[in-house]
């Protein structure tokens, strides 16, 4: 069977459907963004990119931090939301009923209902055209201890996380390995 050639685009999928949210504890927004993800250990170091005509694009730009906040099955529907409504005619958080929490490093807040909050200090913005990119450092991950084993580990098969692909929101199914399992030498029974 033969691939189809198409044009260049942005067909990198799946991507994490994340919640950005940002401002302040008074003036916050939320963004819904598929475009982020890691580009260092260590320094940690992630990125999101908006467009600049985006509300939440001047909080972000101006205050220098958010927060990248993880989304479920059940906030699906504020994941989208968020992602299509504007933040300068609504208040997000409570359109959809979801609770501002105190970060630890920066002033915007965290959404309580998000299994996992990165706080992020930006320390470089990317023009690259139709998105800017913000590059940020990861002052904290805050992670809801209901999602923490008995061992401290945080249990990400508990999450129902989302992703999204080609215009469609996908909930994240079963592990079918563990990085470094294609060369794991096989335990021999004593």
């Amino acid at each position: 069977m033969a691939k189809v050639t198409w044009k260049s685009g942005t067909f990198l999928y799946p991507l994490p459907a994340v919640m950005v949210s940002c401002g302040t504890m008074k003036k916050s927004n939320i963004i819904t963004v598929a475009w982020t993800g890691i580009l260092n250990t260590n320094p940690a170091t992630v990125y999101i990119s908006v467009r600049p005509t985006r509300y939440s694009y001047q909080l972000i730009k101006e205050n220098r931090e958010f927060v990248i906040n993880l989304t479920t099955k059940q906030l699906a529907k504020a994941t989208d939301w968020c992602g299509v409504k504007t933040g300068s005619k609504v208040d997000k958080f409570k359109e959809m009923r979801l609770h501002k929490e105190k970060a630890n490093y920066v002033k915007c807040p965290m959404i309580q209902e998000s299994p996992v909050s990165i706080e992020c200090r930006v320390k470089e913005i990317q023009e690259l055209g139709s998105h800017h990119m913000f590059i940020a450092d990861v002052l904290a991950i805050n992670a809801d201890e209901k999602y923490i084993d008995e061992k401290g580990a945080f249990d990400i098969s508990k999450c129902d996380l989302i992703a999204y692909a080609n215009g469609h929101y996908y909930q994240l199914g079963k592990k079918v390995g563990k990085f470094g399992f294609s060369v794991q030498k096989k335990r021999k029974n004593h």
